[in-house]
């Protein structure tokens, strides 16, 4: 078999599998990064997103301290980020309040996307600085990735194509309709 960047199974002598998602290659080489970065909040998608309409933002649900957003680039349909409203970039930057919503959103997030899809399992995270494999490093995070047996299929791999059964709008609508007032 050969991988996304022409090697075969053959080259890779470290005995891992590699599962290739070529559909974030556009994340991942910044071509829709805005020309200042993400530092500042007025590049931060994070901190525009409120301000916008929830069709545009994809924004799911809104809190006090922090608000929750589909993923532009998810890994599984319904992939959730809960964000803080203040642009901080460290997990040991939020507050007592902050820190409490967020843990909050994010067992309602699994809540909502077990009812609405169904999922086996999550994946959460936040990836703290760069090195860490943040690509929003300025404004923290908290990843919520729902899973099912069987989610990584060949599609990625051989077809360079991520299967997400629905439009972002409709999986946004789908989960506000479930988020509890």
């Amino acid at each position: 078999m050969t991988g996304a960047q022409g090697h075969t199974d053959r080259d890779m002598t470290d005995g891992l599998d590699r599962l290739w998602t070529p559909h974030r290659m556009t994340y991942i080489s910044g071509e829709d990064r805005p020309e200042g970065g993400y530092d500042k909040p007025s590049g931060c998608p994070f901190c525009l997103a409120p301000h916008r309409s929830p069709e545009e933002s994809l924004v799911v649900a809104r809190g006090g301290h922090v608000f929750v957003v589909l993923n532009l680039y998810p890994y599984n349909p319904g992939h959730l980020l809960v964000c803080p409203y203040r642009h901080v970039a460290d997990y040991t930057d939020l507050d007592g309040p902050e820190t409490a919503e967020l843990a909050s959103f994010t067992q309602t997030a699994m809540r909502v996307i077990r009812k609405v899809s169904n999922a086996h399992g999550f994946n959460l995270g936040m990836n703290q600085g760069g090195v860490a494999g943040a690509g929003i490093a300025a404004h923290l995070h908290q990843h919520v990735v729902p899973r099912w047996g069987g989610d990584a299929n060949f599609m990625p791999v051989i077809g360079r194509t991520k299967v997400l059964p629905q439009l972002l709008v409709d999986t946004r609508d789908l989960l506000v309709r479930a988020w509890p007032d």
